[in-house]
């Protein structure tokens, strides 16, 4: 069971060396690792000599791996130019750099960042967006802070792509890319998903008083400015689009128990609606089907009317 076990972390550090290590070194370097371990753990004995040897590896990898620093300060993808932080005085919210882009194609757009202001006493609701892109199980969420007047303030807890990066859920783990969140409006965020990615789009309307939406906005504001200051890495599994929110969540209230859907959260509307927080006077299935969003998206387009449009029939609780 020890073998197994310290092969299974040879296998992370081998795939981290692989995915953090220049050019050809990427090959050759994990792969002389791996055999080297396998061997050791094999052939050395007594084998207390050779469990030593192979967590000594682990010490000098930890020692690389501490040496890797996120940055804030490279060749950003044009959708991930700038990263927005915000001033709060009383009610008044002023965010800067909220992404609010005229798309063509998905890769066919005009840039547009601008500085939004928004009145936290007219907050009225928060929201939760599911987008699906491929299996059931996974899904990228996305919060919405519905205000009486003004648009809607989209926020996605994102990976922070380099101009030549492309995203991959397996380097997710691997310090390959920086966190970031995207504060934009909902024709950019959500548009982008429903018109011209060909994603799945659910629109959950959250059963939440409007001043703990606005703790929660409040707590996702501190984030955003800290990482203008101190970049940090995004992690698949431990600091990603839905297990930040509940990190978000356990800031301002006792935390609800671990589901494993927070893992698969393709599955987190069914947690949603059995812990009450979504519409639950019609059956599950009823309300997922009202909340797919995609048909009214599209009928919507690139018009002034969007985030109204979108949630023309979609129930709330």
């Amino acid at each position: 069971m020890t073998a197994i076990v310290l092969l299974a972390v040879v296998l992370w550090w081998s795939l981290a060396l692989h995915f953090r290590l220049p050019s050809w070194l990427a090959t050759v370097i994990p792969f002389a690792y791996a055999l080297a371990a396998v061997v050791v753990l094999v052939w050395l004995r007594p084998f207390w000599r050779a469990v030593a040897v192979v967590l000594a590896s682990f010490a000098v990898l930890l020692g690389w791996w501490s040496t890797l620093r996120p940055s804030n300060d490279l060749d950003w993808a044009p959708e991930y130019a700038h990263i927005p932080y915000g001033e709060l005085d009383g009610d008044r919210l002023v965010l800067r750099n909220v992404r609010v882009f005229d798309y063509r194609t998905e890769t066919d757009f005009t840039p547009r960042w601008e500085d939004r202001t928004y009145d936290l006493s007219r907050l009225r609701e928060l929201d939760l967006f599911m987008s699906y892109w491929g299996s059931p199980w996974i899904a990228h969420t996305i919060l919405s802070w519905v205000f009486e007047d003004g648009p809607p303030l989209a926020i996605s807890i994102e990976t922070r792509r380099t101009a030549t990066q492309q995203y991959s859920a397996l380097r997710g783990f691997f310090r390959e890319y920086e966190i970031c969140y995207v504060a934009a409006d909902e024709r950019d965020l959500i548009g982008l998903r429903t018109n011209y990615r060909g994603e799945q789009v659910y629109l959950y309307r959250l059963r939440m008083p409007p001043e703990r939406a606005r703790a929660i906005l409040l707590d996702y504001l501190a984030s955003m400015n800290a990482l203008v200051k101190e970049p940090a890495w995004y992690n698949a599994l431990t600091d990603n689009c839905t297990t930040s929110i509940r990190t978000h969540l356990k800031h301002i209230a006792a935390a609800q128990p671990f589901d494993w859907r927070i893992l698969a959260n393709g599955y987190g509307d069914r947690m949603l609606y059995e812990r009450g927080v979504v519409d639950t006077q019609i059956p599950f299935e009823e309300l997922r089907a009202k909340s797919l969003i995609v048909p009214n998206a599209q009928a919507a387009g690139n018009g002034p009317g969007f985030s109204a449009r979108i949630r023309e029939g979609v129930p709330r609780p």
